[in-house]
């Protein structure tokens, strides 16, 4: 088979930038811990790629795809992909990256309180049983797929599915110690803006791989699909800016890094299959989401450090539905059918169905097995020094 080296030079680009991504991750999560916590954060996010790229290279992609590339541990390194000029190779690692994002929004979402090995436990079965599940029937060819569904680059698929299994796991863990108090929800602030800030720009930048990548060619597509991935983004931030500024009477920064990741996050359904204009409208709508959305769990005493449900997973299913609304030809305003929006609730549902009920007893299982949760002397002193043995700074206090 003969392969195009445009294409997969391409592919090879963004799987890298969706591997950096990872960083991102790392340190936005780290700024949004407290000090004591940032080893531990900066450990589970370096450590799940790892084991990403191991529980999907023996199960995962076999299971998603329904290929015999992983049965076969890449004994033929001339393989293609049915229908793509790219070596197999080059689409495995693309989507292996993905696998690894979506158990990083987990990490976030139960930080400061959550047992290193409970976390990679759970992470080895969410992208090697889990999330192939949903990637099969969206992407591998599966009834969701040939139903029409559409998530092109994966706010459901990948999004989502993080989204569901961090709130399951933030359910069975609980919240960190003082974060409800006397009937009060009392903020409990990370340590550093500057960390949070460059890992939000990393994910920027990792997120011009992530959308415009999953084309799985360098062709006409690719620059509307930037286009609007970047659009989406800031239209959210603009949002969540004002939003903030109105209701704290001064911009929060804080609100403004998770403003436009969740624009972001919406767009990577449709970023292929909506026009620039209605990639800056589902950016709008992505910025009332994260800005209500955020409160919304701390009311219902779900405590999310990062923010990763409501950027995650709310964001992720609205993206998801808009496709329904927006898509040229397919969606509403084109068509003035209801049937895409049906397909993409389809696909929302058949997610939770999926992947929270799944998530729910794997924690539980954890939970009675190993337990999830460290001891409170653990938590009051840090899991940096009770998980990982040390500490990222010297500081005389536990801030």
């Amino acid at each position: 088979m003969e392969f195009n080296l445009v294409d997969t030079l391409w592919v090879l680009i963004a799987a890298l930038l969706v591997f950096f991504m990872n960083a991102g991750f790392a340190f936005l999560e780290a700024g949004f811990v407290r000090a004591k916590n940032t080893v531990n954060v900066l450990a589970k996010n370096f450590i799940v790629f790892g084991l990403a790229t191991l529980a999907f290279w023996a199960i995962g992609y076999t299971l998603m795809f329904k290929g015999n590339f992983s049965a076969v541990f890449f004994s033929d390194y001339k393989s293609g992909v049915e229908g793509l000029k790219i070596p197999e190779m080059v689409f495995f690692f693309f989507q292996l990256a993905f696998a690894a994002t979506a158990a990083s929004i987990v990490s976030g979402a139960v930080a400061e309180r959550i047992k290193f090995i409970s976390f990679i436990i759970f992470s080895l079965i969410l992208v090697a049983f889990i999330y192939p599940v949903i990637g099969m029937a969206t992407w591998g060819g599966g009834f969701l797929y040939k139903y029409g569904f559409i998530d092109f680059a994966g706010s459901t698929v990948v999004h989502s599915v993080g989204g569901w299994a961090a709130l399951a796991g933030i359910i069975v863990l609980g919240a960190r110690k003082g974060k409800f108090k006397e009937g009060k929800i009392n903020a409990i602030p990370g340590h550093s803006m500057p960390l949070a800030t460059l890992g939000t720009f990393i994910l920027w930048l990792g997120w011009f791989g992530f959308n415009p990548g999953s084309e799985l060619a360098f062709d006409e597509k690719v620059p509307l699909i930037a286009l609007n991935t970047n659009l989406a983004g800031v239209s959210s931030m603009l949002v969540a800016t004002i939003l903030s500024w109105i209701k704290f009477k001064k911009p929060d920064f804080g609100m403004i890094l998770n403003g436009l990741l969740a624009g972001l996050v919406a767009i990577t359904a449709g970023c292929a299959d909506v026009t620039p204009v209605w990639a800056s409208v589902i950016g709008l709508l992505a910025g009332f989401v994260v800005f209500f959305g955020i409160p919304f769990f701390e009311r219902l005493k779900l405590d999310d450090p990062v923010g990763a449900t409501s950027v995650h997973l709310l964001n992720g299913m609205i993206g998801t539905l808009m496709v329904g609304v927006f898509a040229v030809d397919k969606g509403l305003i084109d068509s003035g059918s209801f049937s895409q929006i049906i397909k993409q609730l389809s696909g929302i549902g058949f997610t939770f169905i999926v992947v929270f009920p799944a998530s729910l007893l794997v924690w539980f299982l954890l939970k009675l097995v190993m337990g999830m949760r460290v001891s409170e002397k653990e938590e009051y002193e840090g899991l940096d020094y009770g998980e990982m043995g040390y500490e990222a700074y010297i500081l005389d206090d536990k801030r």
